[in-house]
């Protein structure tokens, strides 16, 4: 008789769909990859290290535990550039006389797995996620300083734009949909509430700059809740997810959980 294996080989698909039909959840033992579903490969873009001179990083965890849990294959870039200035976060004051690089910076948080943002392209990769912190608005696009009138990085840019082109999930959240309101005329994008409503949105103001950039800002809040309001946006037509995290001064589990509808929608835009 010949070897199991080669009995499997043979019968193909047609043995494997028997197998599982008769002993579902018992066949750790037989390799049957005819058919698999292939796991969505996701870029993650990093913009430095630190919420206020670059990524956020409870932003930047929270979508990397959801990315690990939806089954994605992850790849982490950042751009090779020097960052707008260095902040000491103990301080919340810049630090003078000291610069630092995005890409260097972003390989803490990627544990030193990261590549050059000018190597990410979408024939690799089926979605792209950027997490917020001002490193978005600062390193990622000059948005910080120039508002409405800002200028996006090259290759943030590019990756924008042929993400786009290729019908391939955004997912964004805090700060940087302002990215893609720039970028990409006319997407849908939330950053939250366009009210400060005491200090619970205290960058409302946001919402307002992403009309002038030419997007449309949708209402949402941080957490799902039983308003008419949900945690992260799907603009459908440009696949295009947004979740405004940090933009709430709210409790840390219910920015993950909001992240986690982004990272969501993303895998599920995904068709993986």
């Amino acid at each position: 008789l010949p070897p199991p294996t080669a009995m499997l080989a043979s019968r193909g698909p047609a043995l494997c769909t028997a197998l599982r039909r008769a002993a579902p959840g018992g066949l750790a033992s037989f390799h049957c990859s005819a058919g698999r579903r292939r796991n969505a490969r996701v870029a993650v873009v990093l913009s430095g290290c630190g919420v206020y001179d670059g990524t956020e990083i409870h932003e930047a965890s929270a979508i990397l535990v959801h990315l690990s849990r939806g089954g994605a294959e992850v790849q982490m870039y950042a751009p090779d550039v020097p960052q707008m200035h260095v902040i000491d976060h103990s301080k919340g004051q810049p630090a003078e006389a000291e610069s630092r690089n995005v890409l260097v910076e972003s390989a803490r948080i990627a544990r030193g797995k990261i590549a050059s943002l000018a190597k990410l392209t979408t024939a690799d990769h089926d979605a792209v996620i950027f997490p917020g912190g001002f490193g978005a608005a600062k390193n990622l696009s000059t948005f910080a300083v120039d508002g409405k009138d800002c200028k996006v990085n090259r290759e943030v840019e590019r990756v924008l734009k042929d993400f786009h082109k290729a019908g391939k999930p955004i997912g964004l959240c805090c700060i940087s949909p302002v990215l893609a309101a720039k970028v990409l005329s006319g997407a849908e994008v939330t950053v939250g509430h366009e009210e400060e409503e005491g200090g619970k949105w205290p960058y409302a103001g946001t919402a307002g700059a992403i009309k002038e950039l030419g997007g449309k800002h949708c209402v949402k809040e941080a957490v799902f809740s039983l308003t008419p309001f949900y945690e992260a946006h799907v603009d459908t037509k440009n696949k295009v997810v947004t979740t405004p995290a940090f933009m709430c001064e709210t409790e840390l589990h219910k920015i993950f959980d909001g992240i986690g509808a982004m990272v969501k929608n993303v895998l599920q835009l995904t068709g993986k």
